[in-house]
């Protein structure tokens, strides 16, 4: 639905007022659209040694952007990017400093802010201590960005996937991801022949698809190449076969929570498909009550459909030959497996052991013809489910985060697009948080 507050304070009478009276002023969102630019000017990078290396400047400048060897008076800068994989020493850390005061000023709308580092490791107590303080530092710095900017963290292990991150990370589909790091480890991660076509020649499944986030992960997906099979209930029958319909998939009834639901699944994929490439869980639920008034039916309908069909669906797929090498899975969790939320017991639950799923789950996965499970913790997204909260609970809750806005479905099924590509093979067992910098538990 549309945000109505946004739209007013982007519009010449309404922002004047509220510069006037001291009111927010969330920034219309730089997302994608296919032909544009990946950037809307060009990059600035950095390094704690003073010396950029060259595989990063090649990386970035393949990705489409414009990289300046030099700064000229008056510049205006789409990106900033600081390169941090050496720091050691907390005297280390100035470097960011010096780099980003003053230019912060001169990020256009919608810029980014990148800064890449190493996880801590174990080895030096000096040199974990400093590497952990970009968490502090990325987290800050994306709550004092404007007008539509954001700022995260690359944690580089291994440069495999290093290229996709920065595709996703630098344009417009990073469009509500804020404030999060992100470890790049080793994995198989092929570049596509098309970057503009990732997911050409994959077969993949959402389930919950007849509406809302899942319909727009699937018309993402489709968008990106992918033949898409789209899953719900029977009784989302009309609504499902629309969105097959609209982005030239097919459709299956599937009730995620059944006993029966993994062995249909197997059956379905062994005689319609040669294999299944990428398995999206988005269906779930909610069925809200304080702890001490909830019925058991409300806490294990929760459970069964959010979490437990999740587990029982990966085992069977990773006990068959169904699933192909270098597959992706990616699981929907919530901000709600962070920080809870009063009245969901069975829903923080859920999305929690979502978390921990996707965790031990894959190193299974990686064995698995090196495939990848991942989750995705979208924020406050603006849906229909939302837009039936009442007025003040929704503007307040579209305001919470470092962006000031809810994020669209559109934004969760950008995530796991790239998260499904090939090109993430380096990003495993990990969950990304799709939220704009929520204030509550991101």
């Amino acid at each position: 639905m549309s945000d109505r507050y946004l739209n007013l304070v982007n519009s010449p009478l309404g922002s004047a007022v509220a510069t006037r009276v001291g009111l927010p002023k969330p920034a219309v969102l730089r997302r994608y659209k296919s032909g544009d630019p990946i950037l809307p000017g060009p990059v600035l990078i950095g390094a704690t040694t003073g010396r950029v290396k060259a595989s990063l400047i090649k990386l970035v400048t393949a990705a489409g952007a414009d990289v300046r060897a030099a700064e000229t008076e008056g510049d205006r800068w789409g990106a900033l990017i600081f390169d941090a994989t050496a720091v050691a020493t907390p005297a280390d850390l100035a470097g960011i400093r010096e780099f980003f005061s003053g230019r912060l000023r001169s990020l256009l709308p919608s810029g980014r802010v990148l800064v890449l580092g190493r996880a801590a490791d174990g080895a030096d107590i000096t040199v974990d201590a400093t590497r952990q303080a970009l968490d502090g530092i990325v987290r800050s710095l994306a709550k004092e960005l404007q007008r539509g900017s954001t700022a995260n963290l690359l944690l580089v292990e291994d440069e495999a996937s290093l290229g996709s991150a920065l595709r996703f990370f630098l344009s417009g589909k990073s469009a509500y991801v804020d404030g999060q790091p992100l470890v790049l480890g080793a994995g198989v991660a092929p570049a596509p022949k098309d970057w503009d076509q990732p997911l050409a020649g994959k077969t993949a499944l959402v389930t919950g698809a007849a509406r809302g986030i899942g319909a727009a992960i699937a018309a993402v997906l489709a968008r990106d190449g992918a033949r898409v099979i789209v899953a719900d209930l029977q009784q989302a029958g009309e609504a499902l076969a629309k969105v097959a319909n609209r982005i030239g998939g097919t459709a299956l009834h599937l009730d995620v929570a059944a006993p029966t639901a993994p062995e249909k699944l197997l059956t379905y994929l062994q005689a319609q498909t040669d294999g299944l490439d990428i398995l999206v869980h988005n269906a779930g639920i909610t069925r809200d009550k304080l702890l001490a008034n909830m019925k058991p039916e409300q806490w294990d309908s929760v459970i069964a459909v959010n979490l437990q069909s999740q587990l029982s669906i990966n085992a069977a797929l990773l006990g068959s030959s169904l699933l192909r090498d270098q597959g992706r899975v990616v699981c929907l969790s919530s901000t709600t497996g962070f920080s809870g939320n009063r009245g969901q017991t069975n829903y923080g639950a859920t999305k929690s052991g979502v978390i921990g799923l996707v965790r031990s789950s894959a190193a299974a996965f990686a064995a698995h013809g090196d495939s990848t499970i991942n989750a995705v913790a979208p924020g406050f997204i603006d849906t229909e489910m939302t837009a039936k909260m009442p007025l003040a609970t929704r503007e307040v809750a579209r305001r919470l985060s470092s962006l000031q806005q809810a994020g669209l479905p559109i934004d969760v099924a950008e995530a796991i697009s790239w998260l499904a590509s090939p090109g993430a093979g380096g990003v495993n067992g990990q969950t990304l948080r799709v939220c704009g910098q929520n204030l509550v538990g991101a």
